[in-house]
Parts: structure tokens; sequence; C-alpha cells
């Protein structure tokens, strides 16, 4: 509806029956937001969005009244409000110096098959409301499953459409597919035996009560993604009972420590239903040893799951494969598909090796997810859930394997390409080593580098505590400046005896970002570190103090 002079929208019959049933002129605001959006996609966010950023307290006022409106507004009229207050000061995620998280540039054909999947407006509960769509989440997840565990053609023609069995779940995101994985296998280590009705039926109480356990516990490294407590929440073992093991320099666990807590463990009678291995840190993109935890896991007998939210995606390269061998043999494995399979937010998997194994979570219920349908919704955690899976469906027939190998391999290589440049810089230092498309730096004077191996335990205490408070001030200044973005992050490097370090981080997925950019970037950060020790002079002061005491004793 265009907007009239002094004339006021109405909520009537015939205005709501518009809304649904007549689409808004070509001319119109929405008409040209779409135009613009169907014909290319970066410069229309490169348009609205704008290039400093407004500070959160001013945002906050625009959105301030917690009243309904009485009155309807007119469709332009407020597209034009959520373009100025909203789009304006939303963040550009797809744009090429955008390189802090794992958000990226999405394919051109993704925004007009998402009207048709939202016009659909399918429920992947059930087949009654989602009849074409099921047998194609099933055959998505057939895909991934095959990308992981190889299994002959006979094997996914019979169980990819078993209406009883289910070879994994299409979730909102990686949280909810560890979740998933978690609640099958502690169902599975407290199934039914005898007269006991298993945890499921029971509670958690009883169970433990039943097999003779004092506690039970998840093992994963010291890096494992924060979902993991929430899982242990939800199941009710608590936080305390997920179990971190130290890392080695490298950020991968310590197979080792892992080991002696599994003893531990046994000799308190605490069963570990669980060993987690991650395939792509959050923070680092590191790749935990799997074939060595699927041992251990075999051994002890627990459920082996890959987190591989960040590299499951890596499987489709084959020069890079190799370095996620042993996901293979996982009992499940998590998948992202909104970072490197290049999806909307909201596209998480959790995939299981054996086809039997969720049964464990199965519902049934009367009026929905009855017993021998094809209902999704009867081995999922969520119940209504939208149609997400075509959207990968599309990209991965699109693209293809071959099409996104070329993605994972430039990914990982510009990773390289950009921690050679920060090894190349004497007033860079590169924190951890890229295995995937992600690594992590910080600025540190070259003259205070030198300057760090003279200090005495004090002063290195200063200066690394001054040049987190440099990190800090360098992500923030140059993310208000609005050219570019990069994360940041504490870690605890060996280098520097574990302390906790404060680092910058990127991830370089986004095949629009170019060697150039990232050459910019750090001339950025550069510019702002310099201007920053002028004005603030301590850590300077005190690297020239170390080294003129040095100089002495020489």
């Amino acid at each position: 509806m265009a907007v009239m002079d002094n004339k006021k929208a109405d909520a009537t019959q015939e205005s709501l029956h518009r809304i649904f049933t007549v689409p808004e002129a070509p001319e119109s605001t929405l008409g040209q937001i779409e135009k613009e959006i169907s014909e290319n996609l970066n410069v229309f966010l490169q348009t609205h969005i704008a290039a400093r950023e407004k500070p959160l307290v001013e945002i906050e006022k625009d959105f301030q009244s917690a009243d309904i409106p009485e009155a309807p507004s007119f469709v332009s009229e407020h597209t034009h409000f959520l373009l100025n207050k909203l789009v304006a000061q939303s963040v550009n995620t797809s744009a090429p110096t955008f390189i802090g998280h794992m958000t990226s540039a999405l394919p051109y054909f993704l925004m007009p098959l998402s009207k048709i999947m939202i016009a659909l407006n399918q429920n992947l509960v059930k087949i009654e409301t989602s009849k074409a769509f099921t047998p194609l989440e099933r055959q998505v997840l057939g895909m991934l499953h095959n990308l992981i565990y190889h299994q002959p053609e006979s094997f996914y023609q019979q169980w990819m459409h078993s209406a009883n069995h289910s070879l994994g779940a299409f979730c909102s995101g990686g949280t909810i597919a560890n979740i998933t994985a978690l609640w099958v296998a502690r169902n599975n280590a407290l199934k039914p035996q005898g007269d006991f009705k298993g945890v499921a039926q029971e509670g958690l109480f009883k169970a433990i009560k039943h097999y003779g356990y004092d506690d039970l516990a998840v093992l994963v490294s010291e890096r494992g993604h924060y979902s993991l407590k929430k899982a242990a929440d939800v199941l009710g073992i608590g936080r305390n009972c997920l179990v971190p093991i130290e890392t080695d320099g490298n950020n991968r666990v310590k197979v080792a420590a892992m080991r002696e807590k599994l003893e531990t463990l046994k000799q308190q009678n605490i069963k570990v239903f669980a060993i987690v291995g991650v395939a792509g840190t959050t923070e680092t993109g590191s790749i935990d040893p799997l074939n060595e935890l699927a041992d251990l896991a075999q051994e002890y007998g627990c459920h082996f799951h890959v987190d591989a939210a960040w590299g499951g995606a890596t499987l489709m390269s084959n020069k890079y494969r190799p370095l996620l061998a042993g996901a293979e043999r996982a009992d499940s494995v998590t998948i992202d598909a909104h970072k490197q399979l290049y999806i909307p937010m909201g596209a998480g998997m959790v995939i299981f090796k054996d086809p039997t194994l969720m049964t464990a979570i199965e519902h049934h219920a009367e009026y929905i997810l009855r017993k021998g349908s094809k209902d999704l919704g009867s081995h999922t955690l969520e119940g209504s859930r939208s149609g997400m899976a075509m959207l990968l469906y599309a990209s991965l027939n699109i693209i293809s394997r071959p099409g996104y190998e070329m993605l994972i391999n430039n990914s990982i290589e510009k990773a390289r390409y950009f921690a050679g440049r920060i090894n190349a810089h004497p007033d860079f230092e590169l924190v951890t080593e890229p295995e995937l498309c992600l690594l992590t730096y910080r600025y540190v004077p070259a003259r205070t580098q030198y300057a760090l191996q003279f200090a005495t335990n004090t002063e290195r205490d200063i200066l690394l505590d001054d040049l987190n408070d440099l990190t800090k001030f360098i992500q923030k200044r140059q993310r208000e400046s609005g050219k570019s973005f990069v994360s940041r992050t504490r870690l605890t490097p060996e280098k520097w005896g574990r302390k906790l370090t404060t680092v910058l981080r990127v991830v370089l997925a986004n095949p629009l970002t170019t060697e150039d950019i990232l050459n910019h970037v750090l001339e950025e950060q550069e510019t702002i570190a310099r201007q920053s020790l002028i004005s603030y002079p301590k850590i300077s002061q005190l690297t020239e103090s170390i080294l003129n005491r040095t100089a002495v004793k020489q």
C-alpha cells in the first residue's frame, strides 16, 4: 500500500484480506527492496547498513515501547522504519571485511528459495504438514550420513526412509544437535533392563540406582563448546559432570589425560557414558585426535560423539578430509550447515551411525507422531520446525561436492596465507596455527617481544596484562570504524605459562574475502595499535626499561 497524505491505516476486513492476498506494488518501498535484493544482495546491504555503528543504548531508544499498537501501519511506512532503524544498524555479516564470526556471504539463489520455503510454511514435525518435505529431509540426512560414514547404497535404501528409524535429526543449530546426541547416549546407557523401564520412563534417580552407579559423566576437551554444558544441565547430570580435559599446545585434547580421568572415574564408580571429540574448536578451529578418542570410547564402552559443527564441512574436500580422520568411527556427529555449507542461520544436524540409536528417544502421541508413521518429530528434541532442509538440499545440488571442496580448500589456504602474513610481520604474533579456516593472533611490538625474554615474572605479568588491554582496544576501535571486523577471545597459551591471554580471532570462510582485504585488515590494526601506543605509552615505557637494563648487563 502506498502511503497517502493525511490517510491512516485501518484494521478492516478488507485491509487484512489485502495483506494476506495482494503483494505490494513494484514501485512501493517493499517492492523496491525485493528488486534490489534479487539483483544484488551485497550492494543492497552495503547501501542500507550504516558504515559506523550507533551505540547500543541509542538503538534501544527506537525499541522502547512495550505496547502492542492499537492502530495498524501501512506496509511501506513500517518498511521505512525497519530500513532506517533496524537494517541500518544491523551487522553486515556477508561483507568480505567481516571476518570475525561464522556468518558469511550466502549464495544468491537462497533468497528466492527462502521465499518459497516461507510461503509453503511447512511444519516438519509430521507428514500431514510436510508431505514432500519429510522425504526430502530424510534424503538430506542420508546424504550427510553418506558423507561421514560411506555405507553401501543398500544401507540407505533400507534405512533412509524407514518409518521406525532415523539417520539423524535436522536442528536449529549445533546446540540442539549436541544435546540430542548426548540425550541418545544417556538413554542408551540407562536403557530398559528387566523390570526397569529405562531412564526415559523412570527418570535419572531411579536409573542410576538400578544400574548401581554413583554418578554419570561426559568427558570433553577444555575447548569444548558451551552447548555441552547446556546438555549436561538439561539431561540432569549437572554441569560439574561435564569433565573438561586439558589440551596441548595446539589446543587438542590430551588423550593420555583423558585415559587417566577415565580410570579415576571408573574407580569412583562413575559411569562415563560419552566421550566428545571436537573437530574444529570454536575459538581456534583445532581438531582433536579422533582416532585415538575412538579407541578410548571403544575400550571403555562409551558413546563417541564428534562435535564437528565447525569442521564437518571439511569432509567435502578430498584434499583436507584426512584432517577429520576418525570421524567415521563416531557414534554421532554434529554438523552445522550455517557455517561452511553456506546456509542461512538455523540449520544444524546430528547424524547417527547406527539407525537404531535414536529409538532411545522416540516419542509418540495420538494426534501426532503415531507409531508406524514417518513423522520426523518422533525423533527430534524440537517439535514444530521449518523446512530449512530444502535450502541445504538445493545447495548440495547446485554447488555440488566439488564446488564445496573448492570453497573449503580456498578458506583453509586463505587462513594459511594470513598466518604467513602475520608471521612475516615483526609486530604481530601468531597465537594459533590454522588447521581449518580459523586462527588467532595479536599485536605485540617487536621490541616488546624481545623484552619479554628478559622480563622478571612481575614485569612479564604487567606487560601481558597491558597487551591484553591493547588487543581489546584494537578490536573495539576497528569494529567502531566500520571498515572491517575481527572478533576476540581468550586463550591460555603454553608459551605464557597458561596465563589468560586476549587474542584477535578471524574466520576466513567468506569466499568474497581476498588477500588484499586481509592485508588491509592487518594494516588497519597496525595503525590503530601505533596510535594507541602513543596515547597510552605504558607498554613502550616498560619495554624500554627492560631493554635498557639488559643492555647495561651485557
